[in-house]
């Protein structure tokens, strides 16, 4: 078993990364606990379809009190009004002070999940069991918990850090192939960002990451772990090197918005802002022209994105109600090189305008292309 400690104080944790770890969870959570606290899983249907008798099995073994609570699919779900549901369904089931919840979901149950606890009775342990590819290379790592608003994605939230995290690779097998491959942009984005051996083993084991082989999942998952946890354990609350992890999130989660999250899967939008930042970068002469077509074109290998059909301007009305935004100043992560970011300020319009618009025809034509090639 991989363990990688997430170095954050007063209280440091770890991710456990395993195949096969969710049959092995209440053993692995009494370890963790020293004891037999009071659980509630926070989770749904669709999870619980899946995994859910697996993982009551491995808390009865463990000889835990549990209880499930549902939440719907999907990040219209991701709203106060569900919080105020479980909140009130947990002091219903007599939760206190010293009950535990886990989170066995995706980023959306994460996420929320997360954010009940750190708000339940002034906080409660939290453990993350995250069953999705961009939940387990990133969004169940590091603390952050949140719900949207019409205006934006995660305008509401905390940071909270879990008390672990248990990975296990092995439930990817029953992800849908396009929530499967939208998680990959999350493992993509480590690798340019901060390590060119995770960019470099994407472009090479494309195949076998596609076939979802075990061995190169573990690998994938841990390093890109490792580097999410080093950030995090640097820069807890996003006042300076953690604003790198936003590198794709900012015309990403604008995309979004702009869609009332129903075009993209979050990856989608991710890999879509990854591409437009290589753009801004290439005309800023922030990179070279080969080192973002190459980043372009990988993004672009793993998967059939939807088009992007939005218009330029509302994506800049947008970007400008995005919680990243400082003082009314936008802020771009931009690659510099594969491995390294920078974050700049005051991208001028035009530029961000213009990406929008290489998208939006970069798009169309892939949609061409698959149409041709399905003929």
């Amino acid at each position: 078993m991989k363990q990688i400690t997430i170095e954050v104080q007063p209280r440091p944790y770890s991710a456990f990364i395993e195949t096969g770890l969710l049959r092995r969870a209440g053993e692995q959570l009494t370890a963790q606990f020293g004891g037999k606290p009071r659980v509630f899983v926070i989770s749904s249907p669709t999870v619980r379809r899946h995994w859910g008798r697996a993982f009551a099995k491995s808390l009865d073994r463990a000889g835990l009190m549990f209880e499930f609570l549902d939440m719907g699919d999907g990040e219209r779900y991701k709203s106060m009004n569900t919080v105020e549901g479980l909140s009130a369904r947990l002091v219903k089931a007599g939760a206190d002070r010293s009950s535990v919840i886990l989170a066995l979901g995706g980023g959306v149950v994460g996420d929320v999940a997360g954010f009940v606890a750190s708000i339940y009775m002034r906080g409660i342990d939290v453990v993350q069991v995250p069953t999705t590819l961009v939940a387990q290379v990133d969004s169940a790592i590091g603390g952050k918990t949140g719900v949207n608003l019409p205006a934006g994605k995660n305008l509401i939230g905390t940071f909270h850090q879990p008390r672990a995290v248990l990975v296990d690779p092995g439930v990817l097998s029953t992800l849908p192939e396009r929530q499967y491959r939208s998680g990959l942009y999350e493992a993509l984005k480590c690798g340019v960002i901060r390590d060119p051996a995770i960019f470099e083993f994407m472009e090479q084991k494309r195949e076998a990451i596609l076939r979802r082989d075990s061995a190169a999942l573990e690998w994938l998952i841990a390093e890109c772990v490792r580097v999410k946890a080093k950030v995090v354990a640097a820069d807890e609350r996003e006042a300076g090197l953690r604003r790198i992890l936003n590198f794709g999130h900012t015309i990403g989660h604008a995309l979004e918005a702009e869609t009332a999250y129903k075009r993209f899967l979050h990856g989608e939008a991710v890999a879509w802002g990854m591409i437009g930042a290589c753009m801004i970068a290439a005309a800023l002469q922030k990179t070279d022209a080969a080192t973002a077509q190459r980043v372009i074109s990988t993004a672009l290998a793993y998967a059939p994105l939807p088009k992007v059909s939005v218009r330029a301007r509302n994506i800049l009305r947008r970007l400008k109600s995005d919680k990243k935004t400082l003082d009314g100043v936008v802020h771009f992560v931009l690659p510099t090189r594969l491995g390294s970011v920078e974050v700049v300020p005051d991208v001028p319009e035009k530029v961000v305008m213009q990406a929008v618009e290489e998208m939006r025809c970069l798009s169309q034509t892939k949609h061409r292309s698959r149409r041709v090639s399905r003929r």
